[in-house]
């Protein structure tokens, strides 16, 4: 017991149940931030360059003296007036998460918002901008856009993909456990981006556990959240910071022993173990110190096995090894049984996807963001409208008034001379939209069709009634007091099919059923 007692008492300073990990060690001395007078933030790292940030975008001035066949300078432009923000899909410790659509590529983001001003969450934001950056499109990374900064709440945005799925997290708490033929391909994937981020960025991730785990409605599986990775010379090289989540946390992190990328394979077993089973096998609601213990004390967890497969079993196993030195690399678990038993087998991770979650709701919010977005660009300024034309792809048709027009030229042309109509002689007040009613069901695979009723009402700006999705800063009519009958000149309908593009989260308008009626 006197050994127990004296590892309890090593445990309890590396983590205050009120205030979370310590992170003094987490941080660089030589990182640290300037703010010029223009309103750009420069991130400053010795190890790894400048990244000069602000509103239009970022720009990373230097390389990381690491990769020396890397001399390029590289320039993200994201700017952020070039977003429509939809509120909050979740928040953690250092970040709140927010759903966005970049107007110019009428694409749906997620925008990752970190306060600078506070150091931890700045040293944070530096690691997680320098992975994203090095790693911007790879198989089982999520994807990165660029970042800006926000003078007037001290914030920095990072523009990440956005992952319609959700997390592995949300899966369980719905599925409560996933079918090992899911999981072999998922896994697969996201082994892929383990791999490219150990062995090509020497990059130890240090917080992979479900939550961190994203899918996209595609079925696609990605890596997110780098904010506490650390970066490693050389394949030999050792952390040693205690940082990331002790729920997922191999037993020589928590001894505050040096480690390096079997760490991440500790975690990543684990969370399969919970994907898998339903269960974590560790007793998780008595505190972190009990849970440490446990970690470091009990038989590394094994799956039942009369249950679940040999593979499933075995890949389990060889990732909790105790000794890090016995635990396979990415690379290796690639060619485990486990994710070649299934490999020639045919699995619909979009099916299985979208099974889990209400597609209803999922297409309503898509309905609610590409409507909104469209009538803010069809009502706003003139450089607004102009973005308008890369809605529509060369087949896109649009019907007014018994005439079609084909193509983005002619749609554009048609719709600029309806917008011009209704603008009238009286600007700043015309003719502007209310959207009254909004209907939507699926169309094809991957599309929706939008059905919008409303009216015209002389005003300023594009007015929606209900209780779906609003855009941050659009007023909401309830609180006007608009009395909308009075004020109705014409009432319209519209029709919208809207397919996706290439890339994700992106939608164009396939085909547009314009009526107006007096």
């Amino acid at each position: 017991m006197a050994g127990l007692e004296e590892l309890r008492k090593k445990l309890v300073p590396l983590f205050d149940a009120e205030k979370g990990f310590s992170a003094g060690s987490t941080l660089d001395p030589s990182d640290s931030y300037m703010l010029s007078d223009g309103g750009t933030v420069n991130l400053l790292s010795r190890s790894y360059g400048v990244y000069n940030i602000n509103e239009l975008g970022l720009q990373k001035c230097t390389s990381s003296p690491v990769d020396e066949t890397d001399h390029s300078e590289k320039t993200y432009r994201c700017a952020s007036q070039e977003m429509r923000i939809f509120g909050a899909i979740g928040s953690g410790a250092s970040s709140v998460v927010q759903r966005a659509l970049h107007i110019p590529t009428h694409r749906i983001l997620a925008l990752k918002k970190i306060n600078i001003f506070e150091k931890e969450k700045r040293q944070q934001l530096l690691t997680e901008i320098r992975t994203l950056c090095e790693a911007p499109c790879y198989e089982g990374l999520v994807e990165f856009h660029g970042a800006f900064y926000t003078p007037d709440s001290g914030q920095i945005s990072i523009a990440l993909e956005y992952m319609d799925g959700g997390s592995l997290a949300d899966m369980l708490r719905v599925r409560k456990k996933i079918p090992e033929p899911v999981l072999s391909h998922m896994f697969q994937k996201l082994l892929h981006g383990l791999s490219y981020l150990h062995g090509v960025r020497h990059l130890v991730h240090r917080d992979i556990k479900p939550a961190n785990l994203l899918v996209n409605l595609k079925g696609e599986p990605k890596i997110t959240d780098f904010g506490i990775s650390a970066g490693l010379e050389n394949s030999m090289a050792m952390c040693a910071t205690f940082v990331g989540t002790v729920t997922y946390m191999s037993p020589e992190r928590i001894r505050n022993d040096n480690y390096s990328y079997p760490a991440d394979i500790w975690s990543l077993g684990l969370a399969l173990f919970e994907c898998g089973t339903g269960e974590f096998p560790y007793t998780a609601n008595e505190g972190p110190v009990n849970l440490m213990l446990q970690i470091l004390d009990d038989p590394s967890p094994s799956p039942t096995k009369h249950k679940f497969s040999p593979e499933f079993c075995s890949f389990i196993d060889i990732c909790l090894q105790k000794d890090p030195n016995a635990r396979p690399t990415a690379e290796q678990l690639l060619s485990h049984p486990f994710i070649t038993k299934y490999a020639h087998t045919s699995v619909d991770l979009a099916a299985f996807v979208q099974s889990v979650f209400d597609p209803t709701q999922k297409m309503k919010d898509l309905a609610d963001m590409l409507t909104i977005h469209y009538y803010l660009l069809f009502d706003g300024p003139d450089e607004l409208w102009q973005h308008a034309k890369t809605l529509y792809n060369e087949g896109s048709t649009f019907s007014f008034s018994g005439k079609q027009s084909v193509g983005p030229r002619d749609i554009f042309a048609a719709l600029s001379n309806i917008r011009s109509t209704l603008a009238g002689d009286w600007p700043p007040e015309r003719l502007v939209h209310v959207v009254e009613k909004l209907q939507c069901r699926a169309h094809g695979q991957d599309g929706v069709a939008i059905r919008v009723s409303g009216s015209f009402i002389i005003g300023n700006q594009f007015l929606i009634c209900g209780d779906g999705l609003q855009v941050e800063g659009l007023p909401n009519v309830k609180d006007l007091s608009i009395d909308i009958p009075s004020k109705r000149m014409g009432t319209f309908q519209e029709q919208f099919i809207m397919e996706p593009g290439n890339a994700i989260g992106r939608y164009s308008i396939a085909k547009q059923d314009l009526y107006i009626m007096q």
